[in-house]
């Protein structure tokens, strides 16, 4: 008797050890960072400081069609927080390249892709975990609503010159935060998308068409990215600045 009691006890051990193991081996994929080493490859070969190479994009878009496949793939909700986040943009990154092929050579914005009742924002061409959804379902459906964070705006690219540039890798969940500044910085500093002028401040287009995400206080926003010196100026200037928000240039981001 004593024997069998030990013999069940012994089964029910490994049994549990087996299921043990096995949960955590599918934790561990369920969390796995997806791999977008192959849109960082493309980007490091045709996107030089923001302007892109759409030809040479063509000429490996076979490549890029594969990275669309590996994220249409991929259930989202089975990412990290952080890993969730920077596949959004890049899938929006990605496929926003995508679209700009459909109809490349000869195109000069994005926006011709569009018409008098559908912008290219929504057009349902994006497939993800088995669906078609549109680039506005993506940003303002998810990123915004879902992360809450204003430097999601300067993350994401709408393949127009007045749109922050392109970022020069893929965005990671366990570099997130970093990369986000970085992108967030380069746009604020950039003097052909904002600028301080004596009291006037002129800002881009983004800052008036996304209010709320910058709590309505942009002057806040710009003394938390601002470089030094400028930083300074607005602190110095800050009860008399005025806003003015610059024209939208949404010609094409690149040739």
């Amino acid at each position: 008797m004593k024997a069998k009691a030990f013999s069940s006890k012994f089964k029910i051990t490994i049994f549990g050890s087996i299921i043990w193991v096995y949960l955590i081996a599918v934790g561990s994929l369920a969390w796995a960072a997806p791999d977008h080493s192959i849109f960082g490859d493309l980007l490091a070969k045709y996107n030089q400081a923001g302007v892109v190479n759409y030809a040479g994009f063509k000429s490996e878009e076979s490549s890029l069609d594969k990275y669309l496949g590996q994220l249409s793939s991929i259930d989202p909700e089975s990412l990290s927080a952080s890993d969730r986040f920077a596949f959004y943009v890049n899938a929006y990154n990605a496929w926003t390249i995508k679209l700009i092929l459909s109809a490349y050579p000869g195109l000069k914005s994005i926006k011709d892709l569009g018409n008098l009742f559908k912008s290219p924002w929504k057009r349902k061409f994006v497939v993800l975990n088995g669906k078609k959804v549109t680039l506005d379902h993506i940003e303002h459906d998810i990123l915004r609503p879902q992360f809450k964070d204003p430097r999601v705006h300067f993350a994401v690219n709408c393949a127009s010159v007045g749109c922050p540039p392109l970022f020069k890798e893929p965005f990671k969940g366990s570099r997130l935060d970093q990369q986000l500044n970085t992108a967030t910085m380069a746009f604020i500093n950039d003097r052909r998308y904002n600028r301080l002028e004596g009291n006037t401040l002129y800002v881009s287009k983004i800052f008036k068409w996304f209010k709320e995400d910058f709590d309505r206080d942009i002057i806040g926003f710009f003394e938390q990215f601002a470089a030094d010196e400028m930083r300074s100026m607005i602190k110095d200037r800050r009860a008399t600045i005025q806003i003015v928000y610059l024209d939208y240039d949404w010609g094409l981001n690149g040739n």
